[in-house]
């Protein structure tokens, strides 16, 4: 008896002794392997997907699962912006006259040891300048901002008696990712001066700060007015007059305070008492002393100047190939 398999006779090979073809071979071969494999014995996921292969209610199964997760889709909450708490703590320390080396060692390290000590710190970054320092606390993602900022609150309190001599109380500031900025403007002009610039960005800024929702608005470079005033040492000297006499005038002519309201035909009237300096004349004319029977006025000791300020901050526009087109050529 012969127990091979028997390899089944496809339609090319009859009977009357032809040679079969390599593809009519291949294929008698694949025939031959499946027949070999339906008659292994199947294993538990065969035995399951054999059973859902031959049963009914797999077609219910599958459409319950459809309405099932359309269902989760729909009762899940979502929203378009989600809130992200990631509180950071500034914490800004103050130490007049120290260096960088002194900040570090006598300020910021005593500090971040004690900050390190609070529950659900994840990072702790620092920065030492001379006269002063600041330390950045990253708590884990989650953590209550309000929780987090009483905390670093109170543990800095609870160092102010290992702080040095001449330092500073530190300042604690709360910051969260409400905190970056969402939209950027930038104003430029190949002819109005960066002091121009800066007065409309001031007044765009009181427009935006209108919006019930806008928190922030800061402005970034430009100059801003300033009247600048330099003193003449050998003036002052020949006066008899410090420049801590000068500015003590300067700051005793620069005020206005309210004095209350009076009532003048059915109107209220407010009342206030003294001004502001608004221009190089006025500062110019304000007395500080008197020599020789005769007034020293702050023009005989000084250069009073009015214009734009020391410039402290840059701002630099980019443009691209589409610059032209919109007006925004800046070569």
């Amino acid at each position: 008896m012969n127990d091979d398999i028997q390899t089944p006779k496809t339609s090319g090979a009859d009977s009357s002794g032809d040679v079969p073809s390599p593809a009519e071979i291949q294929q008698a071969h694949r025939e031959a392997l499946r027949l070999k494999m339906t008659r292994r014995r199947l294993g538990t996921a065969g035995r399951i997907g054999q059973a859902f292969l031959d049963s009914k209610l797999t077609p219910l199964i599958v459409v319950a699962s459809l309405l099932l997760g359309l269902f989760a889709v729909l009762v899940t909450p979502s929203e378009e912006e989600p809130q992200i708490k990631v509180p950071m703590i500034d914490v800004m320390v103050g130490y007049p006259g120290a260096t960088a080396e002194e900040v570090e060692h006598r300020v910021i390290t005593p500090l971040e040891k004690l900050l390190y000590e609070i529950e659900n710190v994840e990072y702790i970054y620092s920065i030492s300048n001379p006269s002063g320092g600041l330390i950045i606390v990253r708590f884990l993602v989650g953590t209550d901002p309000d929780q987090a900022a009483v905390r670093v609150h109170t543990k800095i309190q609870s160092a102010t008696d290992i702080m040095p001599a001449g330092a500073m109380p530190p300042v604690v500031k709360p910051r969260t990712i409400d905190d970056v900025p969402v939209v950027a403007y930038t104003l430029w002009s190949a002819e109005a001066p960066s002091s121009d610039l800066r007065q409309v960005a001031d007044e765009i800024k009181v427009e935006l700060t209108r919006h019930p929702r806008v928190a922030q608005v800061s402005i970034i470079g430009g100059q801003r007015r300033e009247l600048r005033v330099n003193f003449d040492r050998e003036a002052l000297a020949s006066r008899s007059i410090s420049i801590l006499q000068a500015y003590g005038a300067l700051q005793s002519l620069n005020w206005r305070l309210p004095a209350g309201s009076t009532a003048i035909a059915n109107s209220e009237v407010v009342v206030d008492v003294g001004q502001f300096l608004t221009n190089a004349d006025e500062v110019g004319d304000v007395v500080l002393s008197s020599y020789g029977g005769r007034p020293v006025y702050l023009k005989d000791v000084a250069t009073v100047t009015d214009g734009p300020e020391e410039p402290a901050s840059y701002v630099w526009l980019g443009t691209g190939p589409a610059a032209p087109e919109k007006g925004l050529d800046t070569t």
